[in-house]
């Protein structure tokens, strides 16, 4: 049976525009989503004794997200998700000039990226859609592009949609930025979390964190997730990629899908303390494994937690880093005429 999503103010704009969230419960699960930045501030899900807790690290209030510009919590990540090298990129015998908002890098779109506007909503059976239109220009990028984003909640999990349409050939790599704790937020770090990934080979970085170009088996390295492994067990090698990113934080490649379209795992995660497991499924090609190596105690979030290094995990299906740079990788041009479409579901269970 479908349900109606349940829309509440959530705090105004320091120019008075006003931010609404949405809150959508199916059985057990219950997910809220806000305009500020399309960000997910909470996922609920019981654990195997069927005490509830939220898994997503974030913050209770408006004024949390706007003091907070740096951790990108639960947020859509646009126009370009993670890193793009010198903040240029040549496109149609142009070159385009991004802000530099890491070093010398453009990170999540620049410096007034998708994750702090404001998303116009309509809500829609178990959820809620946003949409948003960033002109030509915006952030130095070309072509006005109109973004669609569909949260669904099921009894399996939350299922993000996303389509974008433009004017004029640009690129664009929209992904979702939530933090995950299977254990509750704020209840530790997950190095005990047990994590798998579908990814033979990874994109390992320089040391600014941009892909060499390279696609490295993952056998026989810190980054062989085939089999269940917990995130923490070889975190701490002396490996040279494990430096540069100070743990992990690399972008996975995954099986193609043969232009199907269709969803297939991409990663789970599972907390064997409270039966908790988070089965990733995308269309994407790639997905960016981030274990909040940058948390460094600064931030605090929902009932005054603090949240330490590893107290979250990211699993952001994506395209790959760079790759308007990066001739080898899957393009991320996308022309007038064409429509942008990815599906990613985070689907949740109890195992033990």
């Amino acid at each position: 049976m479908q349900e109606a999503a349940t829309k509440t103010i959530f705090g105004a704009m320091p120019d008075g525009t006003q931010i609404y969230i949405y809150t959508i419960q199916r059985g057990g699960l219950k997910a809220r989503i806000t305009t500020y930045g399309g960000r997910v501030v909470s996922l609920e899900t019981p654990d195997r004794n069927g005490k509830s807790a939220d898994i997503v690290l974030g913050h209770e209030t408006l004024a949390g997200y706007l003091a907070d510009p740096k951790t990108y919590f639960g947020a859509i990540i646009g126009r370009y998700g993670n890193r793009i090298a010198h903040g240029t990129f040549a496109l149609d015998d142009a070159q385009y000039h991004l802000p530099k908002n890491e070093g010398d890098n453009s990170l999540h779109g620049g410096t007034v990226g998708f994750d702090k506007r404001v998303w116009r909503d309509e809500a829609i059976p178990d959820g809620v859609e946003l949409t948003l239109a960033s002109k030509n220009g915006d952030q130095g990028y070309p072509g006005t592009l109109t973004v669609r984003v569909r949260y669904t909640l099921s009894a399996e999990g939350l299922q993000i949609e996303y389509f974008a349409t433009t004017d004029e050939d640009t690129v664009l790599n929209l992904t979702n930025h939530s933090y995950f704790n299977l254990a509750g937020e704020g209840q530790g770090t997950i190095l005990d979390h047990l994590l798998t990934l579908s990814a033979d080979q990874y994109t390992p970085v320089n040391a600014d964190l941009i892909p060499t170009g390279q696609f490295v088996p993952v056998a026989g390295t810190p980054f062989d997730f085939r089999k269940a492994t917990a995130i923490g067990q070889r975190i701490g090698e002396d490996n040279e990629q494990l430096h540069l990113a100070k743990g992990y934080d690399q972008n996975f490649i995954l099986p193609a899908d043969g232009g199907s379209g269709k969803l297939r795992e991409a990663a789970r995660a599972m907390d064997a303390a409270s039966g908790r497991c988070l089965i990733v499924e995308t269309t994407q090609p790639g997905v960016q494994v981030y274990s909040g190596n940058f948390l460094d105690g600064s931030v605090h979030g929902k009932h005054g937690h603090i949240y330490a290094k590893h107290a979250g995990l990211c699993l952001e299906t994506q395209h790959f880093p760079d790759s308007p740079n990066q001739s080898e990788f899957p393009s991320t041009k996308l022309s007038p005429g064409q429509m942008f479409h990815s599906v990613t579901k985070y689907r949740l269970s109890l195992v033990g």
